[in-house]
């Protein structure tokens, strides 16, 4: 078995973080090097080690992660009328990847410029 990834070990509460959102299948919590004013990680429980790996079967666990980050959006009060969030999922190195476990992040609080990096 391979070792558990910090996000999996926030998830079984071996390491603390204040959740910001959490059901049956995913679980968010702030990022603790944030980009912007508001920057959320949306994880999945499940281990998916990253989008390009995801199976038909990852489909629920998918969906479940954008219906989470609207509902962030709005207990955050960042998808009111006038503002706005990015949503930012990462495949690999060259993109930013950093932790092999998939995850959204959930970006908004200031003007967010475009392309973004």
């Amino acid at each position: 078995m391979s070792e558990k990834t910090i996000f999996q070990k926030i998830i079984d509460r071996e390491i603390p973080a204040p959740l910001v959102y959490e059901d049956d299948l995913v679980a968010a919590f702030n990022d603790i090097n944030p980009q912007a004013p508001v920057h959320v990680l949306i994880v999945p429980k499940k281990v998916i080690s990253r989008v390009g790996e995801a199976m038909a079967g990852d489909q629920a666990t998918l969906g479940a992660l954008l219906l989470a980050a609207g509902k962030i959006a709005e207990k955050l009060g960042v998808s009111d009328r006038g503002k706005g969030f990015r949503l930012v999922i990462n495949h690999g190195r060259d993109a930013g990847e950093t932790v092999p476990h998939m995850h959204v992040h959930l970006l908004a609080g200031r003007s967010l410029n475009w392309p973004p990096g």
